[in-house]
């Protein structure tokens, strides 16, 4: 597949005669969580090459660029005498082909799945862009190591969001065996900044200091040629009415048993039936209309929209949906993923699941983070404590009209992101405040530390669970006890604090 140079009218494809072509960076963010920005980055034989003069000084630099890769990357440098000799390296010996304006390189796993191609691939790469404002307004390019799947539209929404297309990495390395790339400008240190990715705020990295979660669902609602949700600036009721009829959806998701399934069901009839009694009545309602569907987002399909402009595809469709939401339901995992690009002053409900160990079971929330992240919408949650009996109708009856009352009294906005998190997430929170060691530990990304140790669910923590356990957990490949310090007699003070009901799992 050939690679194809998308530029505009102001970019050339050819060494501008006044521009240096020496390698300059900058880099932003701590070393554990850094990004940086390359001029002149230069590609031979499957390498990033960087071309300079003796003694230049370069900032130290620590790249990931990927979000579970813990080593960085390491980028060759080629020292020249003098500025002249590069100067004639590149233009009369190597004469490399450019790629002009920003490209933003990251590597992505799992891309077949939605929820990892957008936030443990796309959104950490465009907060390392947004990083270098205004970059993350402008059409970009990606350079990335996408595997062909005949089944996934990841390509296409990666082409779309960023505008000058995408290059893959696989079609660089083979043409880069005999033929020299130089990049405009490279941003590339994405890897410590996904959604799996722990902070000791437990909030989606950037989501809320750098405003990125409304940055990244306005340029997705914008790149696939729709209008952005309403803006709400201080209230979730501005421009709305106490009649109003809020819409609801609950997404499916793999993890409802038959019995929640039915429990679903029950509570959407129960709801859908007091909404259609009292449409159009003019009296003082006990509670806010609200119509609600069950949502299966495979079934939405685009628009017969097809052109040389334009054609519509499976997740414009879908965005098309989000964007008319006031209450998001679902459980952990992908069914939640998409709650970034709702409205201003919506609600999503996190109903948890359940994960059972040595017949005990506890509630998961999963993606908490992403909520908290989000800091134009509302977080509420299934009960902790509840939630391993399974989905109850009146329970969840009671939550979605909740979410309807605070929707229409207006919470303020942005939502405080502790707010936003179950209160799980809050324990884990304060923990991380007070036993320093157990926040480094889990939320630094070094190579020093055991997987184990960062790739986990909170409640696996809370709960001692495998690698929390006071007796550790057996790695039966390396034969070896894993386990992961922290001050146990504060976990369990803080578990009653908060309420939380411990079930002893063992290994």
């Amino acid at each position: 597949m050939p690679i194809k140079l998308i530029s505009s009218k102001t970019n050339s494809t050819s060494i501008d005669q006044k521009k240096s072509l020496e390698t300059k960076i900058h880099c932003i963010g701590s070393f554990n969580q850094q990004s940086c920005l390359f001029e002149n980055l230069y590609y031979f034989n499957s390498e990033f090459i960087i071309l300079t003069i003796n003694g230049t000084q370069f900032p130290l630099y620590s790249l990931r660029i990927n979000s579970f890769y813990l080593s960085p990357v390491e980028i060759k440098k080629r020292e020249f005498n003098s500025y002249i000799d590069l100067e004639n390296f590149v233009r009369t010996i190597i004469e490399p082909i450019i790629f002009p304006s920003v490209t933003v390189y990251f590597i992505q796993l799992w891309h077949d799945n939605i929820g990892h191609a957008l936030f443990d691939g796309l959104y950490p790469a465009y907060v390392a862009l947004i990083r270098f404002s205004p970059r993350h307004l402008q059409p970009f390019r990606i350079l990335t190591e996408l595997s062909d799947c005949n089944k996934c539209w990841t390509e296409d929404i990666y082409h779309r969001f960023a505008g000058l297309g995408i290059i893959k990495e696989p079609d660089l390395k083979e043409l880069s065996k005999t033929k020299w790339f130089m990049f405009d400008e490279m941003i590339m240190g994405s890897g410590t900044l996904c959604q799996r990715c722990l902070q000791p705020n437990l909030q989606l990295y950037g989501g809320v200091e750098l405003d990125a979660s409304r940055l990244f669902r306005n340029r997705m609602y914008q790149q696939h040629n729709l209008i952005y949700p309403i803006t709400r600036q201080k209230s979730s009721s501005q421009y709305r009415t106490s009649y109003d009829i809020l819409q609801a959806y609950i997404i499916h998701n793999k993890r409802f048993t038959d019995g929640d399934f039915h429990q679903i069901m029950s509570a959407i009839h129960e709801i859908n039936n007091y909404t259609e009694f009292y449409l159009n009545k003019k009296i003082k309602l006990e509670w806010p209309l609200i119509n609600i569907s069950y949502l299966y987002y495979h079934a939405i399909k685009p628009k017969n929209i097809s052109n040389r402009l334009f054609i519509e595809n499976k997740f414009s469709a879908q965005l098309r949906v989000l964007r008319q939401m006031d209450i998001h339901i679902s459980a952990p995992g992908t069914g939640q993923m998409y709650q970034t690009f709702l409205s201003d002053g919506s609600i999503h409900i996190n109903l948890g699941s359940s994960i059972s160990e040595n017949t005990e079971t506890v509630t998961t929330y999963g993606e908490q983070y992403m909520t908290s992240g989000t800091p134009y919408i509302r977080g509420l949650y299934y009960p902790i404590n509840e939630r391993v009996k399974g989905i109850e109708k009146n329970q969840l009856v009671k939550l979605i009209r909740q979410a309807g009352e605070l929707i229409l009294q207006g919470f303020s906005l942005p939502v405080n992101p502790l707010e936003n998190l179950g209160i799980d997430g809050q324990l884990f929170v304060e923990m991380c405040k007070k036993d320093k060691q157990f926040c480094s530990l889990v939320t630094t990304r070094t190579p020093e530390t055991n997987f184990a140790c960062l790739h986990f669910w909170i409640e696996e923590f809370i709960h001692e669970y495998h690698q929390w356990n006071i007796r550790g957990m057996i790695d039966k490949k390396n034969n070896k006890t894993i386990s992961c310090l922290y001050n146990h007699t504060l976990l369990h003070e803080l578990r009653e604090k908060y309420g939380i009901e411990h079930k002893d799992i063992h290994n």
